[in-house]
């Protein structure tokens, strides 16, 4: 069975503390989702006159999977639905869908609307139809949907029949509290499907029910998989579940679940572009991904135990309960000095495949690995620079460029100012030719990688698409200003993401050091080495 996925990441997501997207952004995004193979992509809330023009924009894309809609209230209580400047607004938009919200909880009409139930359905009754004789496909959004039915299930049903008779194509259950337990949602839901099916009968129209939840007891994704186990077939979400509070369900999560799991059709083939597409709609928010996430997450097929990894090299399913690769995934297996050959071996399968546990590379691999741990090395969250330190004990590394000279320099702001302000100074040589750059930056670290970037740039362009996204520091030995620190950087050149280390009792020195890796991976990334 086909299941129509709505993503809501451009409005939902946008309502998540520190999320704000530009158009641009915007437009990114939309062309992500549709590669992924989204049915429906909601472009925002339309609340004021000029926002049709970035819908104008949106709908200008050439997709090729996806529709898109905006999203809207009813009218106004009192009000006539012809005087309804924003009701005005979505049917003036651009685009084939039109989804607005309405109550069905009793208790929010009375305290929230100030109305009463009988002027609730008609502003529903109204603004389905104005919409339906404006052109548009219908989605009714029956906010707090489960509430209302714990207290007046007739009430709750009652406004479900109102929009369908309206015209609506799709009435969207909403656990807007985040507040429901699975069974209960599915109970509900499962009422909401019959009534589905006598307002099919009565109106001649395939009337369908959806499914909109929010996360606030960390139950979103299970129960929208109930709802969609009782019958609904139009499933609302975001990308990594961002959203208002806790945030919503979590499409990354749901959508895998749903297709390999319970044999759905949700993105069909584009499946093998989630993760990817994930990482890019996480950048794009300016968000650090979520590496613990399932199916798309760094650690989500990452095995350090022993005999998991035995386990998962002689038989997969042993510990794994998917192919990674069905998601655009893949496994990781983490190495250390007590990871044994057989782990090395299947590390090194993707550059060395005709590796096995007597070869001699391997032995020289793990020793490598084995003496850059007695230095406090660890390399857990750090697969770029292990895959340099194979590579160098195998002969195999690149050397990009020399760095004959740098200089970190840190000075009071002045008189007027608290602050430190930080300047570094490098010098690097590429194939005899050399660049000499300086740059200010927000500390000593942010210095060096500006600066370098910089030097780099000339002989690299592509170094210009890479940042860093996150910077950790910690103590290793002793407790005091003297103790070795271990500094790990993740970047990003807006596609990959990827982590390395570096360890002296000098924070300078070991942050150059993991800098300095990031560069050299990024730079074997853009010359088709394979990763590890």
């Amino acid at each position: 069975m086909k299941l129509e996925i709505y993503d809501s990441t451009l409005r939902e997501g946008e309502q998540s503390a520190t999320v704000t997207f530009t158009w641009e952004d915007r437009l990114k995004i939309i062309k992500e989702l549709d590669r992924l193979g989204v049915s429906c992509i909601e472009t925002g809330m339309l609340t004021y006159k000029r926002d049709l023009e970035w819908i104008q924009r949106a709908a200008a894309l050439d997709l090729t999977n996806a529709s898109l809609s905006v999203f809207g209230a009813t009218r106004h209580a009192g009000e006539c639905v012809r005087d309804s400047e924003l009701l005005q607004l979505l049917a003036d938009a651009p685009v084939s869908t039109a989804c607005i919200f309405g109550k069905s909880w009793g208790y929010q009409v009375e305290k929230v609307l100030r109305t009463t139930k009988e002027e609730n359905l008609s502003m529903i009754r109204d603004s389905v139809a104005y919409l339906r004789d404006a052109g548009k496909r219908v989605i009714f959004d029956a906010e707090h949907f489960f509430d209302g039915y714990s207290d007046d299930a007739d009430y709750a049903i009652s406004v479900l029949h109102t929009a369908w008779e309206a015209g609506a194509d799709t009435v969207v259950l909403c656990d807007t509290n985040g507040g429901m337990l699975p069974d209960v949602i599915g109970m509900a839901a499962s009422a909401a499907v019959t009534a589905a099916g006598e307002a099919t009968r009565q109106t001649g129209r395939n009337c369908k029910v959806g499914i909109h939840c929010h996360n606030d007891m960390g139950m979103a994704e299970a129960c929208s998989v109930s709802a969609v186990l009782s019958g609904a077939v139009h499933v609302q979400g975001t990308v990594s579940g961002i959203g208002e509070r806790c945030g919503n369900a979590n499409l990354n999560t749901l959508i895998p679940v749903l297709q390999l799991k319970l044999g759905f059709d949700c993105i069909g083939e584009g499946l093998s572009g989630l993760t990817d597409t994930a990482r890019r709609i996480n950048e794009l928010a300016n968000r650090t991904f979520d590496e613990r996430e399932p199916f798309v997450g760094g650690y989500a097929f990452t095995h350090k135990a022993g005999t998991h990894i035995d386990g998962v090299i002689k038989a997969p399913r042993s510990f794994e309960h998917i192919v990674p690769q069905s998601v655009g995934n893949l496994r990781n297996v983490i190495i250390s000095s007590l990871s044994g050959r057989s782990a090395m071996v299947e590390k090194m399968a993707r550059i060395l495949p005709h590796l096995d546990r007597e070869s001699p590379e391997v032995a020289a691999a793990l020793e490598a690995v084995r003496k850059k741990e007695e230095a406090g090395y660890s390399y857990d969250d750090a697969e770029a620079s292990l895959l340099l330190v194979i590579r160098e004990a195998l002969g195999m590394r690149r050397q990009y460029f020399k760095v004959p000279h740098f200089k970190v320099m840190t000075d009071e702001g002045g008189e007027a100012t608290d602050s430190l302000r930080s300047t570094a100074m490098i010098k690097v040589s590429v194939g005899g030719a050399e660049e000499l750059c300086a740059a200010e930056g927000n500390g000593p670290v942010n210095a060096m990688d500006t600066a370098l970037r910089q030097a780099l740039v000339r002989f690299y362009p592509a170094i210009d698409q890479m940042h860093l996204t996150d910077f950790k520091v910690r103590v290793i030995s002793g407790g005091t200003t003297a103790a070795v620190v271990r500094v790990v950087i993740e970047s990003t050149d807006g596609v990959a993401v990827w982590r390395t280390v570096g360890v002296s009792p000098d924070i300078i020195s070991a942050s150059w050091q993991a800098l300095r890796d990031s560069v050299e991976y990024m730079l074997d990334l853009r010359n088709g080495e394979k990763e590890i």
